[in-house]
Order: structure tokens, then sequence, then C-alpha cells
């Protein structure tokens, strides 16, 4: 089977994007870039915590699906424009975890109400236009509002989030997830503090080093 470490990835970040309960039933959806400027991505209908390697769907690099496989799931080419669009993106997680859903519902962006909104790459994170799904137009315009993010949310649908891999992408996701829900609650007691431009700078500025163990 072809793209073994790939496949392996994919059906890990799937199998936890359901144990976390991240996406209710068969929604959500999520991918992996392949070496040869493909992807493969989890397929319609599949429960995510079910899904086995053979499951996953391929897409070759010109954007085509070769014949004898499952259907794609109806996002794919929102997943296929991230890639085109993104090149450092290698994993993909769509989901329609609880509060990032209702803040997209909402059509609400993630102000930087917290330092690690910075998490996504900017000083907020933003909520991508209406399309109805699996359009090129939905595509284009989550494409769009991952431009200097690594996640944003969706309008009246829910969450994508990308990273080198895939299970770095759900990782990413969880994080959304959480903040969305924090953002929420704070909601609840009044309009909450924002950072200014100059401390999310600052955030940012400390943020490019993150996590690196080598010391000079």
């Amino acid at each position: 089977m072809a793209f073994t470490v790939e496949r392996s990835q994919l059906v890990a970040a799937l199998h936890g994007m359901s144990n976390s309960s991240l996406s209710p039933g068969a929604s959500g959806n999520a991918s992996v870039r392949t070496a040869d400027g493909g992807m493969l991505i989890s397929a319609s209908g599949q429960l995510a915590g079910n899904t086995r390697p053979g499951d996953l769907v391929y897409i070759d690099s010109d954007g085509d699906i070769p014949k004898n496989q499952r259907k794609p799931s109806s996002e794919w080419r929102m997943h296929w424009q991230v890639y085109l669009d993104h090149p450092e993106a290698g994993g993909i997680v769509h989901c329609h975890s609880r509060y990032a859903t209702v803040l997209a519902c909402q059509r609400r962006a993630i102000p930087a109400f917290h330092y690690m909104v910075a998490i996504a790459g900017g000083d907020s994170i933003p909520c991508a236009q209406y399309a109805a799904y699996g359009t090129q137009e939905l595509s284009d315009y989550v494409s769009t509002a991952l431009q200097q993010r690594r996640a944003c949310l969706m309008a009246n649908h829910g969450q994508i989030a990308y990273a080198a891999d895939p299970l770095r992408a759900l990782a990413l996701a969880k994080d959304i997830e959480e903040l969305a829900a924090n953002y929420y609650l704070s909601l609840q007691g009044g309009e909450p503090v924002i950072l200014n431009e100059a401390e999310m700078a600052d955030v940012l500025s400390r943020y490019a080093d993150y996590g690196q163990q080598n010391q000079a």
C-alpha cells in the first residue's frame, strides 16, 4: 500500500479527533499531503474512529481521483485548495467542535482576548465567509482566511487547522476549540479585555522560537 507512513499518521489523527469528541458522528475530515504532491483524505461518511489505512482516498497531484477507491470527503476541494495556496501545510484537520462552531454560527472571529490566540499565527483567529459545504467557493473563502494564519473558523460550519502533519494539525484544532470555549465564556460576563497590537506583536515574536529545544 502506497504512502504507508502518511496513511498511518492520518489514521492516528482521525482516531484522535474521534477520541477527543472534536466532531460528532461522521462530521469532520482530515488529510495529509503526499510526497508526490497529491494528498490522502478521509472517505465520505466514514466514522473517524473506525477509519483504517485502506479507507483513505488518494487524490493525485493534478487533483484527479483515481478509480476503485471510496468516495472522498465532500470537503476534499477545500483541503486541496489549502495545500495549493499554503505550501507549508502538511496535514489538515477540519471539525465541528462545539464552541468553535457556536462562534462560527455567530460569524465571530476570535480576537486577542488571550495571548494564546497567537498559536494560530496572528493576532486573531478569523472567521471565513459562508458558502455551501463542498463547493469551490467555500474552498476559496477558507484559503483566503488562512492567509498568515494556520487556523480559522468557518461561518455557520466549524473550524479548520493545518500544520506540518495531521497529528500536529489535530493538536492545533484542540487548542482552537479551547480558545473558542474560553472566549465564548468570557463573553457571558461582558466583553473581555483585548490585548493591543504591541502586546500581541511581543507574543508573536516570542512564539517564533516556541518549543525549540536547542540552546545556542
